[in-house]
């Protein structure tokens, strides 16, 4: 069998964990990629629109499991402070204890660390690349992390009113973006390859806290 073909194969009995029948732990394969996506997605992706988007559902299947996800408390509503007229989707500490504790790829993601971080680092890379070429060739765009996208810009520290550390700004929405926003995944993302600075100031904050 042709190793691409392989590769590929594996992949597919991987997302086993994650497209499923039924329920687990009371929520359907939708509602943990719902409520997956609303944990780590950043605060202008955290809306009914993109989350729909995300998820591949039309607004209406959308709206029904924020219902879902709200009436089991994991999930609350509240006002955007960019839109006054949008809300945010915001996950509760419920919410993040049952993605801690329940969530269907948890036996994938110890599976992925038990690989070491360069190894890991290396399967994210080639995923990444994968991504991108799936998008360029269809045309669409897949969320991903904020570090790597091209309206992220980046002011380094300086002498101007008394800067220790790196700003960042969105360029797309006109806003700043703290350091650990720019982990979190966005939905209008765009690819780019000039980011390296970002990694710098992310990897000396977790020596600082022991990670």
């Amino acid at each position: 069998m042709p190793l691409n073909r392989e590769a590929v194969e594996l992949l597919i009995q991987a997302a086993r964990a994650w497209y499923f029948e039924g329920d687990q732990h009371g929520l359907r394969d939708r509602e943990w990629m719902a409520l997956r996506f609303l944990g780590r997605a950043n605060r202008f992706s955290r809306t009914p629109t993109a989350l729909a988007g995300f998820i591949g559902a039309t607004k209406t299947t959308a709206s029904q499991i924020v219902k879902t996800l709200e009436s089991k408390s994991y999930l609350v509503r509240k006002p955007s402070r960019e839109d006054k007229r949008s809300v945010v989707l915001c996950v509760t500490a419920q919410g993040e204890k049952c993605l801690s504790q329940h969530d269907p790829i948890n036996h994938v993601l110890n599976a992925v660390n038990a690989l070491g971080a360069e190894e890991c680092a290396r399967l994210r890379s080639s995923l990444t690349r994968i991504m991108n070429h799936l998008d360029s060739t269809h045309q669409r765009l897949n969320a991903s992390t904020c570090r790597d996208c091209m309206f992220l810009a980046e002011r380094g520290p300086g002498p101007a009113k008394g800067r220790t550390s790196a700003e960042f700004m969105c360029r797309l929405y006109r806003a700043p973006i703290s350091l650990e926003e720019t982990e979190l995944l966005c939905t209008n993302f765009e690819h780019t390859r000039d980011r390296p600075r970002i990694d710098e100031h992310l990897d000396g904050e977790r020596v600082a806290d022991g990670g």
